[in-house]
């Protein structure tokens, strides 16, 4: 009887340590997926590359998900694989040939993570994703090979003056944000303050970047012209719009060749210059890179850019200077060398303003003095401590090149009553 009460009782026990390890599964499981459950959602963070900060979104879901990177243009490209493990999650995606893994691990209300991207690994810290309140309108306007998808920031009255913002070079989108340089919401300030003021704006992401990067299907195809043009096409639908009393044009950077060459065939009241080229770019370029280059680097880079001034394509380009000469980029490249914007803005009837920042590291004063030279009516404005993305920044290069990816700064203080008072013609 007593072996029996004795086989009862370890029977009883094993039965109690079976149900408890049930029990402490069951609890694991529900822990792993109340981890899994916060990994699940949309969030947002910076890539730390070697040239700056590049913004990305990325949408967890229980099945996939998808990964947004405003500032090259690409939206919702869907994840092709997620795994979670507890409070870890590891994504992969296949982009054009290009294999994306994010591997991160929930820390409170935060994803610390690695993007890694065909052997490069790069710090990511992902916030859960904000949705920003979009303050303007979208419009469409009529382009060779498509529309045109334009941010129209209306004023706080009309008939209004409106003034068409065309952002600088490269990635640069609407907001004045770079994937290169960084997020800095420069243009988007100023549109905005503008509207504010009673100027209402439009802008828009260039073919190839952003909105409107469908326009843009082989990066070879592309042109100072067809920007050109395209700015005209904007134009031409404001001047027909009974809603503006008055059309200028605001170039910023590149933007400023790209709005002086459509000034040249549109009625415009104005056309502002802010820290826009006055030298061919070539002279630039050699400028900027003196220092940074090899001299056998540097000797390159001004034999390819005087081939290029001739309009004659350079087959044979070294590894390190493929970013600027790539094959695809170079017939961009003869499009823009054509030009002296000097030149250009001396054959404008319009009213003109050049605006040049004092601590601006990218375009000299030598600039805005050759643009001056050439129109001696046009009303000249240096601001003493602005750089090149609008903001008050130090001379030093890692001082000012830390403001290009901070948004919370403003634009500096005395940029938009000139701006504005130039075109109200106070």
């Amino acid at each position: 009887m007593k072996k029996l009460l004795v086989v009862c009782f370890v029977a009883l026990l094993l039965a109690a340590c079976t149900q408890k390890d049930k029990e402490t599964q069951v609890d694991k499981t529900k822990e792993n997926n109340d981890m899994n459950e916060q990994l699940l959602g949309k969030w947002a963070g910076d890539i730390e590359i070697p040239n700056g900060m590049l913004s990305i979104v990325v949408d967890l879901q229980q099945e996939g998900g998808t990964l947004s990177v405003p500032a090259q243009g690409l939206k919702n490209y869907p994840i092709n694989s997620v795994k979670y493990n507890g409070d870890q999650v590891k994504a992969a995606i296949h982009l054009n040939g290009s294999a994306i893994e994010i591997v991160g691990t929930l820390k409170g209300q935060q994803i610390e993570a690695t993007f890694n991207q065909n052997g490069g690994k790069y710090t990511l810290l992902l916030k859960p994703y904000e949705e920003q309140p979009v303050s303007y309108e979208t419009i469409t306007v009529p382009v060779t090979n498509g529309d045109l998808t334009v941010a129209l920031q209306k004023s706080t009255k009309e008939p209004s003056p409106v003034a068409l913002i065309i952002a600088g070079s490269g990635p640069t989108d609407k907001d004045g944000n770079s994937a290169i340089a960084g997020k800095n919401n420069s243009l988007k300030m100023l549109a905005e303050e503008l509207a504010n003021k009673g100027v209402a704006t439009v802008r828009y992401d260039k073919r190839g970047v952003g909105d409107n990067q469908a326009l843009l299907t082989k990066e070879e195809d592309v042109s100072i012209d067809q920007f050109v043009d395209d700015a005209v096409q904007v134009i031409q639908t404001l001047l027909a719009d009974k809603a503006y009393s008055s059309v200028h044009i605001i170039g910023h950077s590149e933007g400023s060749l790209i709005g002086m060459l459509a000034a040249q065939k549109a009625n415009v009241d104005s056309f502002i210059s802010i820290a826009g080229a006055g030298r061919p770019i070539d002279e630039i370029l050699v400028e900027q890179l003196a220092g940074q280059l090899t001299p056998a680097l540097t000797e390159e880079t001004t034999n390819i850019l005087r081939a290029l001034k001739k309009g004659q394509l350079v087959e044979n380009v070294s590894p390190e200077l493929q970013a600027l000469f790539r094959p695809s980029v170079q017939p961009y490249m003869i499009s823009w060398l054509k030009y002296h914007p000097a030149s250009v803005l001396q054959k404008l009837t319009s009213r003109v303003l050049i605006i040049q920042g004092t601590t601006d590291i990218q375009v000299k004063a030598t600039d805005a003095e050759a643009l001056k030279t050439r129109r001696k009516d046009a009303k000249f404005l240096y601001i003493e401590g602005m750089n090149h993305v609008l903001k008050t920044a130090p001379a030093d290069r890692e001082g000012n090149l830390a403001t290009y990816a901070n948004p919370t700064l403003p634009l500096h203080q005395d940029l938009l009553p000139a701006i504005h008072k130039f075109i109200v013609n106070e």
